[in-house]
């Protein structure tokens, strides 16, 4: 459980700091970041495997940068869902996942190497 919460809220840290850089990117209030980190965890988990199966053949031509439109797209839905979360379109929403995907691997690279520690 404590590694859920965990990733829960590094995930809302990459969201607010998505929100922070990105203009056209916002949430009404705190809790709907969160609630939608939560979303996305979900969206992510059950989702994204089926579509990246699905692209397959278009991920390997593209040597996988296709997966940056995936990961947006992931994004675009969740905000869909989320009447609170607002994006200006894919182009926003790529950059936010990357936003999202770096600061999510640094925060559990430094949440990792704790781990490792004891």
């Amino acid at each position: 459980m404590r590694g859920f919460i965990t990733r829960l809220l590094i995930t809302s840290l990459g969201l607010w700091l998505a929100d922070t850089v990105l203009e056209r990117m916002s949430f009404d209030d705190v809790w709907s970041m969160v609630l939608s980190a939560l979303v996305l965890g979900m969206v992510n988990a059950i989702v994204r495997p089926i579509v990246v199966f699905l692209t397959l053949p278009v991920t390997f031509v593209s040597l996988g940068t296709f997966l940056l439109v995936i990961n947006g797209a992931m994004l675009l839905l969740v905000a869909r869902v989320m009447p609170a979360f607002h994006l200006g379109g894919l182009g926003t929403a790529i950059l936010a996942s990357i936003i999202v995907g770096v600061t999510s691997w640094f925060a559990n690279r430094g949440v990792g190497a704790k781990r490792n520690r004891r």
